[in-house]
């Protein structure tokens, strides 16, 4: 089976950036034309390496089945994402991970998930050299999988969702033992926790389990891809181009890594500054942090920061298991299919397993069996606004219209060395950092241009007694999506003491599509608005189609005005957001209809105020849930790193209420015992 994958780096010595597609299996080393014979020059498509440190036939990429395994051929090893890999060992990969190779680190993308035929494979460029121009880079077909966004999950797994699961499992209640006399069970399969999803909101609630007293062998972690809790967030991070070294956008007055919230990451920042002997830098985090954002533009912190802060939790916690001794690994892969409660008070998940296909084993599932379940899986789904997704399923045309969260890297690339013009849709966090590094692409060529399409503009902000939000230029400007007050203070004692309706009337009137208000991001609007690089336009869409000079054209119906008006561009880029329905899912599709569950104004999970899912209690079993599959609920900002915290301590006090196994309360001298252990960095 051939994939195309796209593997993008910079050039040690001239920090240039590369970013190649490739067809699989994939060379990398430094002398593959010296080192391969002529079939295996055939075989191959070659990625070139120079650096000396790099060996001659240094790895191997190959696709099987639905994944992709990176073989380390040399005598210089291979880290992915850190971790060092055995030699001559297929190593299984996913989209967004990290290949150390020596001076180089390479980044993985996964484009696509079906067959290439040969002739598609012959019109792919099968050689690259660092170096080489990437100005003919065939942009990427897109394919939403787990590991970047999911456009339509029944199209991610289509084996698995035709897979039957056996009849002792396809019941409301089912037999533990009956699993173990069939051979689905061991007892390494039962854990008392298991948290569903494996990313920030599994790894908040672990790190809460763990400093409460919870030792790692009772917990079980399932996750879709990366091992590291932030990989899928630092992918979207990335496509909508917040790289490691840019600040993140949203809420981050929260530590993920820190449940103390002390050291913040402000302090932590501006500590490490004035060590660099940069007084004035330092000073000016604590400065933000006290007059934001009255006086100061908020701050936050850069996305590496925060994702090497987890990095030392993790590994602290032994959410990674090389702390440890006994090798024992939380973390483990797997597609989660179903949850059913067993005759024991208990409850066991369904989940396939990739790995089985990587040893060659019969695509199957396996099992886990717990009492106290927390499922944070994310949001299902990317909303690309309806008219562009039925331009894309029409045309089949991926690289004109884009969603800000897929990998859209070559739009930059054409932008910079071609201009051109560029229709943004949205109006939030990401469309404003959209529109800044379309800046910073017209700063190279002038002849960028930018339309902000909107469907409405609205005459007066979010206002909510006396408060009002600021509005310029179109753009309504709040730090968060909610106001502080939502986050631990008198709105959030309000909305959790409101009933379902109360609770969606209130949020409706606190929320709202909002970003920072960043000084240098509003002077960027303002600029361009003078110069005529940037043009707000308010409309409805008509139509979209393809024009004679290869581009796209849309048709909107003027707001206020009887007039239909045609706009041509380049790109259209939708950065709308992201959605996370539950009826959206397989996973959530069958736990709802299964027992009934209900769902909220909003169509998410209905939550109690400790976030148990109502309708999911099992004598003493709880299932607990998190993330924005609760919006709706007693909390507002709950995709937040605050929120995802709070829903963490939450239930860890409704644990300890009912006594649940090995989880004691974090109280006075044993919360002080725990936060020197994370200074020092000593296991909980």
């Amino acid at each position: 089976m051939t994939r195309q994958i796209q593997l993008s780096w910079d050039e040690p010595a001239t920090g240039e950036h590369h970013q190649f597609i490739f067809t699989t299996p994939i060379a990398i080393g430094r002398k593959l034309n010296e080192v391969l014979t002529d079939s295996q020059k055939q075989q191959f498509s070659q990625a070139i390496l120079r650096s000396p440190q790099v060996s001659a036939f240094h790895a191997v990429i190959t696709a099987a089945a639905e994944q992709i395994f990176i073989e380390d051929r040399s005598t210089n090893g291979i880290r992915v994402n850190d971790r060092k890999i055995t030699p001559s060992t297929p190593y299984p990969l996913v989209s967004g991970d990290t290949l150390k190779i020596k001076p180089y680190s390479v980044t993985v993308t996964a484009l696509n998930l079906e067959t290439i035929t040969t002739t598609e494979v012959a019109e792919v460029s099968q050689v690259v050299e660092a170096g080489a121009t990437s100005a003919g880079i065939v942009a990427p077909k897109i394919l939403f999988n787990d590991d970047t966004v999911l456009l339509s999950p029944k199209a991610v797994r289509p084996q698995q969702e035709n897979l039957l699961l056996p009849d002792v499992f396809n019941r409301d209640y089912v037999s533990v033992d009956e699993l173990k006399l069939k051979g689905l069970l061991s007892p390494n399969d039962e854990k008392d926790y298991v948290a569903l999803g494996g990313g920030l909101g599994s790894f908040t609630w672990v790190d809460t389990l763990r400093i409460y007293g919870v030792k790692q062998t009772q917990i079980a972690v399932l996750g879709r891809g990366n091992v590291k809790p932030y990989g899928r967030y630092q992918l979207l991070c990335r496509n909508s181009q917040i790289p490691d070294y840019e600040r993140l956008r949203s809420g981050s007055d929260s530590c993920p890594d820190n449940i103390w919230a002390f050291p913040g990451y402000a302090l932590r920042e501006a500590w490490r500054d004035a060590a660099a002997g940069r007084l004035l830098s330092a000073g000016t985090h604590l400065w933000k942090v006290f007059a934001e954002p009255a006086f100061a533009d908020t701050y936050t912190p850069r996305s590496g920061d925060v994702f090497a802060a987890i990095d030392r939790e993790a590994s602290r916690i032994g959410w990674y298991s090389d702390r440890y001794d006994n090798g024992y690994n939380m973390w483990q892969q797997g597609y989660i299919r179903a949850i059913r409660k067993t005759l024991d008070d208990r409850y066991v998940i369904a989940y396939y397993d990739p790995n089985r296909v990587a040893k060659g084993q019969k695509l199957c599932y396996r099992f886990l069996v717990g009492r106290y379940l927390h499922i944070s899986t994310g949001y299902a789904a990317a909303r690309f606004l309806p008219d562009l997704l039925a331009y894309r399923n029409r045309t089949g045309d991926t690289q004109s219209v884009v969603n800000a969260y897929e990998n859209h890297e070559h739009i930059y690339q054409h932008l910079k060395q071609r201009g051109g013009t560029v229709i943004v849709r949205g109006e939030g966090i990401v469309a404003s950092r959209i529109i800044q590094r379309l800046d910073e692409v017209h700063q190279h060529n002038a002849d960028v241009k930018i339309i902000h399409l909107v469907r409405t503009t609205k005459t007066e902000p979010n206002q909510f007694g006396v408060a009002q939000r600021y509005r310029e230029n179109g753009w309504e400007f709040q730090p968060y999506n909610w106001p502080k007050a939502t986050w631990g203070g008198d709105m959030r004692a309000r909305l959790e003491a409101a009933n379902p309706p109360e609770r969606s009337k209130l949020l409706e009137q606190w929320g709202g599509t909002t970003t920072a208000s960043r000084t240098d991001w509003r002077q960027i609007i303002q600029t361009g608005l003078k110069q005529l690089w940037y043009e707000r336009e308010v409309g409805e869409v008509l139509s979209v189609d393809r024009n004679q000079q290869d581009g796209i054209t849309i048709s909107i119906q003027r707001i206020n005005f009887n007039k239909r008006e045609i706009i041509d561009a380049n790109f259209i880029i939708d950065a709308t957001g992201v959605e996370a329905k539950p009826m959206d899912d397989p996973f959530f599709k069958d736990l709802i209809s299964t027992y009934n569950l209900p769902l909220n104004p909003f169509d998410r999970l209905e939550v109690k105020n400790d976030f148990q899912v109502n309708g999911m209690e099992n004598g003493g079993g709880r299932v607990y849930a998190a993330g924005v599959i609760t919006l709706g609920g007693p909390y507002a900002a709950v995709d937040t790193f605050l929120g995802l915290q709070y829903v963490a301590q939450r239930s860890a006090y409704s644990l300890v209420r009912a006594k649940a196994p090995g989880i004691n309360p974090l109280q006075g001298l044993s919360s002080l015992g725990q936060w020197l252990k994370w200074v020092t960095n000593h296991v909980p």
